[in-house]
């Protein structure tokens, strides 16, 4: 992808100062009704008059997606991932075309462009797909030329001229890179919700929108719950220092910026508290205190296709080894069918043990690195309210917990008003 770096010359951008290059991403709900798309194409215009360069990346109109996939299986039991890609892309291509005659209507000289016109090489697996890089010449032109190019979100071609999807957040992606090569002044991510916060509010009331986060935070807390995007476009955006902002579809309300990390921002301890519902915990007890035993555990997992989490391994007093780890409760069938014959060559005496109704609560802040006290606060909080702490793990700027299900609500207002997050200035 660092082929998208050369192709970040500016020469043809020298304009007014005072107006910009805006690249932005409207997804499925934000375009699901004829009246959605017709108001996100006022939105789009306000920005054409006022004399901006304006890229808009698109997904499929909501549940569209799911009609196609669902059309396929009806087909086939077993379809072609190829020809699944093929299929499932009609849906960003409904959208930007419906959204060109919208704005066209208003009297916009709009353009819809699919992926593949837009330059998106990818590489990688059909359905799940890479950016590879992106040939943002023909973009770049149709902008020059006053259009407002409507760009199809979530897919691109590989080196074969295959389209390929990049699968889930893939119009995220889209959008981050086709801002990273145009080196748009303004890239924001339009959805249903109108930023980041430091909880769900649906959780906890008291949570606040946070004018912005670092990318570091957002990923933290993308991997712990928080749905607002997907780990792989920030990444993606951290590293080619795209500056983006996450708001509301449906209102003019600032949302959330994402950036760089910069010294105020430690000030604040903690950014956000994030929950995930629905997991379980296993337990491998009796195992030999000998190399190579944990490797045997989890490559029976990894060969199962089973995504683990949380890692706790101690030895007891008889010297013997218990490994403990955290999934979604849906892989605890699987796992266990896998690791039973595992278990069984370890040794005679080793059990595998489960326990489903479990959460997990995390907090994130990378004020942690330079703030000390932060774990002992999070359990205070915990034990004040009652509720037993499970397993934890932590990195330089996330503390997780496993906690009962049943109390997870309850513990994330507790963590929450034990930071005073809903008080805090952000």
């Amino acid at each position: 992808m660092e082929k998208i770096l050369a192709l970040n010359a500016l020469s043809w951008l020298d304009r007014n100062p005072q107006l910009m290059v805006i690249v932005q991403k409207y997804g499925g709900t934000s375009v699901g009704s004829f009246d959605r798309i017709r108001n996100v194409a006022q939105r789009v215009k306000a920005l054409h008059d006022e004399g901006h360069s304006v890229a808009v990346v698109v997904s499929a109109m909501s549940g569209v997606t799911d009609k196609l996939i669902a059309m396929a299986h009806e087909m086939s039991p077993n379809p072609s991932e190829r020809e699944l890609d093929v299929l499932v892309s009609t849906g960003e291509q409904q959208s930007i075309a419906l959204l060109a005659m919208a704005l066209q209507e208003s009297g916009v000289p709009a353009l819809s462009i699919t992926g593949r016109q837009a330059g998106v090489r990818t590489t990688g697996s059909h359905t799940r797909a890479r950016i590879d890089s992106l040939d943002g010449a023909q973009t770049r032109d149709l902008l020059e030329q006053g259009n407002v190019l409507i760009v199809a979100g979530f897919q691109g071609v590989n080196a074969n001229g295959h389209i390929q999807t990049l699968g889930r957040g893939g119009s995220d992606l889209s959008a981050i890179a086709i801002a990273s090569s145009l080196h748009a002044d303004v890239c924001q991510i339009l959805t249903d919700v109108d930023g980041v916060y430091t909880a769900d509010p649906r959780v906890v009331p008291d949570a606040r929108k946070l004018p912005e986060i670092s990318y570091d935070e957002l990923l933290e807390l993308a991997s712990v719950g928080t749905k607002v995007m997907q780990s792989r476009s920030v990444e993606f955006a951290k590293k080619f220092g795209v500056k983006f902002e996450v708001r509301s579809s449906l209102n003019n309300n600032p949302g959330t910026i994402v950036t760089e990390e910069h010294p105020n921002m430690e000030s604040v301890v903690i950014r956000g508290v994030s929950i995930e519902r629905s997991q379980a915990r296993v337990t491998i007890t009796s195992i030999p205190d000998q190399p190579g035993m944990s490797a045997k555990i989890l490559n029976a997992l990894a060969a199962g296709e089973i995504n683990i989490d949380m890692i706790v391994s101690n030895i007891a007093s008889d010297g013997l080894a218990r490994h403990s780890f955290t999934m979604h409760t849906s892989d605890l069938g699987r796992a266990q069918a896998a690791l039973q014959p595992v278990v069984s060559e370890l040794s005679p005496d080793a059990r595998v043990e489960t326990e489903a109704g479990i959460g997990k609560l995390s907090v994130v802040g990378i004020g942690m690195r330079s703030h000390s006290g932060v774990a002992a606060q999070m359990f205070q909080a915990l034990g004040d309210e009652g509720i037993n702490i499970g397993m934890i793990s932590t990195s330089e700027i996330k503390i997780s917990v496993t906690v009962p299900e049943a109390k997870i609500e309850d513990a994330a207002r507790a963590v929450h008003a034990s930071f005073n997050l809903d008080k805090a200035p952000m």
